[in-house]
């Protein structure tokens, strides 16, 4: 009888899966050890990448906050990033601000320095720039709170109408590619950052008129003095005494001169006749002005002026009260700024 303990005889499917598992099995060997490797890349490239956007955040940091640096790339970098450089009444002001009005004013003196011996009165001019440009970053910060809280706005509509005004200041019609050279040349701003200048200044001049209750008072009885005496301008004004401010241009200005939008007011009038109340173009107050005489270009005129006097008192007054804190010291002041309150001298854009 023959043994039952003869293997049997595979088929050639059960070699073919045989062989396949001893396949699968070696390649387990490789397939997880590689997984391992995989993961620990990850996590070290997520560390590496942590680490440097931590030192590029400390040295961003250091460069705005420590050392005041004030250069381009900080600049882009700052119109991106929500960073703050003070704080006025609890409402933030962009760093971003800070940098472009101290640009404005800085950027012609530096592309002029090498034609300058003296690098220390540079040095000065910087620091005193770098204070006005914070105070004036403060100001429309504050304007900007109040606006909101007034709900005041300025439409894209009204940034442009100024820009296009801008084009032709002085009487000088310049295209928007040439005007823009100037810009860039003098200023060192694109016409993102001088459109976001015109919106400021713009919100802050409607922020005063909405606020400035003795103002409009004082125009009220302008408007009703002139009327009642026959529009003598210098009576009017030595009546209202230091509430007012009266001016003769003493002869033919040109109608295209930078005084406000006096002139520019005044050339639409037939001589004896009067513009009536008007803001100022640079938003400081409200002008009145009476034509005396006129030729095609030039201007002859009497004008009286009611300054905005109330947003100043109320900036001085939260400046005095500890409502401005500010994130870095200014060399020039140092002292004062320990305790991250100061103050500077405002300075015009326009």
């Amino acid at each position: 009888m023959k043994s039952s303990s003869k293997k049997e005889k595979k088929t050639e499917q059960q070699k073919v899966d045989e062989r396949r598992e001893e396949v699968l099995a070696t390649g387990r060997k490789f397939k997880y050890p590689l997984q391992w490797t995989k993961h620990r890349i990850v996590i070290s490239t997520i560390l590496i990448a942590v680490v440097v956007i931590a030192v590029m955040i400390a040295g961003g940091w250091l460069a705005l906050y420590r050392f005041n640096m004030t250069d381009d790339m900080l600049f882009r970098i700052t119109k991106v990033l929500p960073v703050s450089v003070a704080t006025v009444d609890g409402e933030a002001v962009r760093f971003s601000d800070y940098l472009m009005f101290y640009r404005s004013s800085i950027t012609s003196i530096e592309r002029q320095s090498g034609q300058v011996d003296n690098e220390a009165s540079i040095d000065d001019l910087r620091l005193q720039y770098k204070r006005a440009a914070l105070t004036e970053a403060e100001e429309y910060t504050y304007a900007l709170k109040l606006a909101r809280e007034n709900d005041i706005t300025v439409s894209d509509e009204e940034v442009n109408t100024e820009f296009s005004r801008h084009l032709n200041i002085g009487g000088i019609e310049r295209s928007e590619e040439s005007f823009l050279k100037i810009i860039e040349d003098n200023f060192g701003l694109n016409k993102d950052e001088y459109e976001r200048m015109l919106y400021l200044t713009l919100i802050k001049a409607k922020v005063e008129e909405k606020i400035d209750t003795k103002a409009n008072q004082t125009a009220d009885k302008v408007e009703s003095m002139l009327k009642e005496n026959g529009g003598n301008y210098q009576a009017v004004a030595e009546a209202l005494g230091e509430d007012v401010v009266y001016e003769e241009t003493g002869g033919y200005v040109s109608s295209q001169n930078i005084d406000g939008g006096r002139a520019t007011e005044a050339i639409k009038l037939e001589p004896g006749q009067e513009s009536g109340k008007f803001v100022s173009t640079n938003g400081d107050g409200y002008y009145f002005v009476k034509l005396i005489a006129k030729t095609d270009t030039e201007v002859n005129f009497v004008s009286i002026k009611v300054p905005f006097t109330e947003f100043k008192e109320k900036f001085e007054a939260l400046e005095k009260d500890g409502g401005i804190s500010e994130f870095i010291t200014l060399e020039e002041n140092n002292e004062d700024n320990e305790g991250g309150n100061s103050s500077g001298e405002d300075s015009n854009s326009e």
